[in-house]
């Protein structure tokens, strides 16, 4: 049985261009995502879908049970993929992720999704801590503008920024066709 599992993050229609919170080169992300998850399922390694949701219908996106908190078709679970439900940024607090790995006895995750400064960043983080060796794809995951205060910030720097940081200390950052080729 394969020791890596690949984790898609937050890949729910409200990130998508006609969704309530869309991100920048997000269908680029799935599209490349979608590659990740046909390799994976061609070579048996275990793949967990993350779906988050707000506890609240008010939220501004990803409210529960709606529309725009489902996974989006690109990167639809098949039958016998887990689906765990998240309240919080890091995928591993307050869910069953870590034991759904360890049952699996998995060594190294993949991770794609989104967003990288929120999720994505506090999933890696989560999972370098737990001693998972990790891989985020960098082009399988994306991010929206940002400001603070007067600050705007690009997506595109948005993610440059945080992907430096994870491949500075959290795991190795790669493009999908890197690691595709592998």
């Amino acid at each position: 049985m394969s020791k890596r599992a690949i984790l898609v993050v937050d890949l729910q229609n409200d990130y998508f261009p006609s969704g309530k919170w869309p991100l920048v080169g997000i269908e680029a992300a799935a599209a490349n995502a979608a590659r990740v998850l046909s390799a994976a399922r061609s070579d048996g390694d275990p793949i967990i879908h993350i779906r988050h949701e707000f506890t609240s219908q008010d939220a501004p996106f990803f409210a529960p049970r709606s529309q725009g908190a489902e996974i989006n078709p690109v990167v639809r679970p098949i039958e016998g993929e887990p689906v765990i439900l998240k309240n919080h940024a890091n995928a591993f607090l307050e869910t069953a992720l870590k034991q759904v790995l360890d049952e699996k006895s998995i060594e190294e995750v993949v991770i794609v999704g989104a967003m990288s400064h929120m999720c994505i960043d506090a999933t890696s983080r989560a999972a370098a801590d737990f001693g998972y060796k990790t891989i985020i794809l960098q082009d399988a995951c994306a991010t929206r503008d940002l400001a603070f205060g007067e600050v705007k910030v690009p997506a595109a720097q948005v993610h440059a920024a945080f992907m430096s940081a994870l491949a500075a200390g959290y795991g190795t950052v790669t493009t999908a066709s890197d690691y595709l080729s592998r």
